[in-house]
């Protein structure tokens, strides 16, 4: 097979990460998270303002997993099941949970770029973005329970959060596929792009994102991610928290400053945040 991996791409303010193995639906095996893990590794060391994540190709976004026998993680689970061990499982959940996390947890906004089949860790990873554009051919299906298994890249969690227990459950435990336009129904997709566009249009609205205040992006990331099991009034104290740091950071001065000016703000990149 031709050479494979993880692309990242920045394109001005914006960085794409493609799972690039389009021989196999892009689906993942151990050279495929070892190459997640190094894009990872140079977004944390230069961070874009905005993150999109595609699959190469027309036909997936990701396949999930890579369940056949030439991946070697899979040789080595299976080994492990005959001696009814659960170490080898635990190291491999350990691994592909830590890589996907490392990914959907930086401080930037992430969008899924959902260019075809989003199946199992595929539709896993998606779920757990900030925002989904989809394709009107694309297509969504949790479908581990299909294989005796289920969603362990957080999938289980992050879909709950998302669109709710009752439709989770429905998603999960039936392991159907979803088109996009009930995927918009259900809150799993923001948006339906124009057909074979998505990548175009998931920039579209990156761009749009990119053109705001990076902390003020951040800032508000935060609180969306953090806050939505937490108590009502906690969930508020800590808004209000992200709020007064974030108008100690100054960065309020330039956009105040170019409205007042009527002019187009140009926010500089936040050292930290």
């Amino acid at each position: 097979m031709a050479d494979y991996g993880v692309r990242l791409e920045r394109i001005g303010k914006v960085a794409v990460v493609t799972f690039d193995r389009p021989g196999k639906k892009n689906a993942f095996d151990e050279r495929m998270w070892d190459s997640l893990e190094a894009a990872v590794a140079d977004l944390i060391a230069r961070m874009p303002r905005v993150i999109v994540v595609t699959g190469a190709g027309d036909e997936a976004f990701s396949a999930g997993f890579d369940v056949g026998l030439d991946n070697p993680q899979v040789v080595r689970l299976i080994e492990a099941v005959e001696k009814h061990e659960k170490g080898p499982a635990m190291d491999l959940i350990r691994r592909v949970r830590t890589t996907t996390d490392s990914l959907v947890m930086l401080p930037v906004p992430i969008i899924a770029a959902v260019n075809g089949l989003a199946y199992g860790g595929g539709a896993e990873i998606a779920s757990r973005c900030d925002l989904r554009v989809m394709d009107p051919l694309a297509v969504f299906c949790f479908s581990e329970v299909r294989l005796g298994l289920m969603p362990d890249h957080g999938g289980v969690v992050g879909l709950t959060r998302l669109v709710g227990p009752s439709k989770a459950a429905d998603l999960i435990l039936t392991g159907r596929k979803v088109a996009a336009e009930e995927a918009l129904s259900l809150g799993l997709a923001n948006r339906i792009s124009r057909s074979g566009k998505v990548l175009e249009d998931a920039l579209a609205l990156a761009d749009a994102i990119a053109e705001n205040g990076p902390r003020s992006v951040r800032h508000a990331l935060k609180v969306i991610r953090s806050t939505p099991d937490m108590p009502y009034d906690q969930a508020l104290a800590f808004e209000t928290q992200e709020a007064v740091d974030l108008i100690a950071s100054g960065e309020c001065v330039h956009g105040i400053s170019a409205f007042l000016s009527k002019k187009k703000p140009e926010f500089p990149e936040p050292e930290d945040c």
